[in-house]
């Protein structure tokens, strides 16, 4: 792995400094995000912009090494999967249209507008999680009525199509989602959230962005590097430290995660 990263860096474009700091910002950032259950995209997709790489390309090379992210993730925490495959069905097969469906509409929507309600809408999590003090701690099943089951299926929907054309902050979206709709503990929703959002949904989106905008080559398989040791460390750290470590990161990607598009939403505006 290594040996194909220098090979990756001494034929990049990119300097050899560059190329490391990219592998650096994404192993951190994943490794962020594999603990709180999102967010990768608040670190990893604005240094892919401010290095040169157009918005959409950078979109599409994020959503593809977050694929990674999923992988790494999971592969640490398999087993806690198998007792959810109902509700990760349930998210794929209402999720992904929901997913392909924002990829096509981004192009035709203001961003600003959007920034601005996942801004809001992942400030008041960050609150109620540093608040509730015992909130995703424990995990227990709650029985659902056909109302609870139509509400978490359109929401699992809406959150799609934000992730198809934003992407920053769904995967908090999901986790929370699934800790208030089914009574989950934090690591149980994250480690479903980076099976199902992390590699299925992400990879559906990069696909659909890549007519948008193709993918450097270079830059994307750093990126999974960086993504793939990333996610599978950060799950090692969460099955170490348990549910207080996930809380607490969640609350402040949480946090960072919406005052960050708060001011990508202000900035549009200006």
């Amino acid at each position: 792995m290594l040996y194909l990263l220098i090979n990756l860096i001494n034929s990049s474009d990119n300097s050899f400094y560059k190329s490391v700091s990219i592998l650096l910002i994404s192993f951190f950032s994943n490794t962020f995000s594999a603990i709180s259950g999102g967010g990768a995209g608040l670190i990893q997709l604005p240094a892919l912009i401010l290095g040169g790489v157009p918005y959409f390309q950078a979109l599409a090379s994020h959503k593809l090494a977050t694929v990674a992210l999923g992988l790494g993730s999971s592969l640490r925490n398999y087993k806690s999967l198998k007792n959810d495959i109902y509700i990760t069905w349930q998210i794929l097969i209402f999720g992904l249209p929901g997913v392909i469906l924002g990829a096509y509409i981004v192009e035709f929507i203001s961003e600003q507008y959007l920034y601005l309600f996942l801004g809001l809408v992942s400030i008041l999590l960050a609150l109620y999680s540093f608040f509730k003090s015992d909130f995703g701690l424990t995990s227990v099943n709650n029985e659902l009525n056909l109302f609870n089951k139509i509400r978490f299926l359109i929401f699992i929907f809406i959150i799609g199509i934000l992730n198809g054309s934003i992407s920053s902050g769904t995967g908090l979206l999901v986790t929370i989602l699934l800790i208030k709709t089914f009574g989950m503990d934090f690591l149980r929703a994250v480690s479903l959230t980076f099976f199902t959002v992390g590699i299925f949904w992400n990879f559906t989106g990069a696909v659909f962005l890549s007519r948008i905008g193709s993918f450097s080559s270079n830059i994307l398989i750093i990126l999974i590097i960086g993504s793939f040791t990333g996610g599978y460390f950060g799950a090692h750290l969460s099955n170490l430290k348990g549910n207080i470590l996930i809380k607490k990161t969640f609350t402040i990607i949480c946090l960072f995660v919406g005052i960050s598009l708060l001011i990508k939403s202000l900035v549009k505006f200006l």
